[in-house]
């Protein structure tokens, strides 16, 4: 009887498991790196995996040059200057202040200090020490301290929540200093989710966002973390607020991708659907956000992090056609889910570029036939 039972249960893992293979490596014929039959990225001219940027989802040049003079020099003016001027009520801004923190945040993890050697990230506190009236200098440090909590203390320990109080006092002194600028209740609302704010709490910051930049799509990101069934909210909570998002975006706006991260966010841990991917969930989320996509401006900050969503999705949907259409327009830089939630974000993004090539070139297609 005790045989019976391993061989049952041997036979349920395979079939748990068995999918997932396929799909990883047997179901579009990949082969070792090196193999005569090896489909190779290179061909169609992405960039190989050690040169992929992992801090931003797409290109911003102004922001990797002033990244570069203020690492090298530890001067903080040039940060400063750029985010002075950049609008206050867009998605760049945002993505510029979470840039800053997130360099100071990593030269500290990188270079602590001692008692011979300044920590890293001096130039933000020099920053807000010369300037405390500074607006940008002010939502970054909040930021900053927001990524310091997730990066080096447990959610609900003091030492997290010691952090994140600080933080949200952070948020508070830049909304003084900015009055219509959305970005630090943006940030506060990392802080809510991190200390457990009640939804009455949340809702008040929420609908601070709303006022001064209903359409942000980075604000709505954030948001939805918090309604997630993991955090403070529920699986139909957090679908609710993707499609309301979704059913009042403005012509052009990626507000309609929103249900696909919903779905991102509530993938099931092991899949025992046959075609999870392509059930009408999944699929009715792919089309919403690849319609998004298309109608979005070409210039959108926020256009990046819907391509790679979606070659998420496409891949493992097995439309590999699609998948290499998005793949051409945000190939070199990764720095955006899903490939930040794994520790080496440049390999999980290669992995799943790797096989969108092989599935591609496996039912036909070539670099002379992919359309750029």
């Amino acid at each position: 009887m005790e045989i019976l039972w391993v061989l049952i249960a041997l036979l349920m893992i395979g079939f748990v498991l068995l999918p997932f293979l396929r799909r990883r490596r047997g179901a579009v014929g990949l082969v070792p790196a090196g193999h005569p039959d090896a489909a190779d990225p290179a061909n169609y001219g992405f960039a190989r995996q050690e040169e992929l940027d992992i801090r931003m989802p797409g290109p911003d040049q102004d922001l990797l040059d002033v990244l570069d003079v203020v690492q090298r020099t530890q001067d903080y003016r040039a940060a400063q200057q750029l985010l002075a001027g950049t609008p206050a009520d867009g998605e760049q801004r945002w993505q510029r202040v979470q840039a800053f923190a997130g360099a100071a945040s990593l030269e500290l993890a990188q270079r602590p200090g001692g008692v011979s050697e300044a920590p890293g990230g001096q130039w933000l506190r020099v920053w807000r020490s010369e300037m405390p009236k500074d607006a940008g200098g002010a939502a970054v440090h909040a930021e900053f301290l927001v990524q310091q909590a997730w990066r080096t203390a447990a959610p609900g320990s003091d030492e997290f929540r010691i952090i994140m109080e600080e933080a949200k006092a952070a948020c508070g002194e830049a909304a003084l200093l900015a009055p219509g600028d959305p970005v630090p209740y943006i940030v506060e609302l990392s802080v809510a989710r991190g200390l457990g704010y009640s939804q009455q709490e949340f809702e008040q910051v929420w609908l601070k966002i709303l006022d001064r930049a209903p359409a942000h799509m980075g604000a709505h990101l954030a948001a939805l973390h918090y309604w997630c069934e993991k955090w403070h909210g529920s699986r139909q909570q957090a679908y609710d607020f993707a499609e309301a998002a979704a059913a009042r975006a403005p012509e052009g706006s990626l507000l309609a991708a929103m249900p696909l991260f919903a779905v991102f966010e509530h993938l099931p841990e092991v899949n025992l659907v046959s075609g999870f991917y392509q059930t009408e969930v999944v699929s009715k989320a792919i089309h919403g956000a690849l319609h998004a996509v298309h109608s979005a401006r070409p210039d959108d900050p926020m256009l990046a992090h819907a391509r790679h969503m979606l070659i998420f999705f496409l891949v493992r949907s097995e439309r590999w056609a699609e998948a290499m259409g998005q793949l051409v327009h945000v190939d070199g830089h990764v720095g955006a889910l899903p490939w930040t939630l794994s520790p080496d974000p440049a390999a999980e993004f290669a992995v799943y570029r790797a096989l969108a090539v092989a599935g591609y070139e496996a039912n036909g297609g070539s670099p002379a036939t992919l359309p750029h």
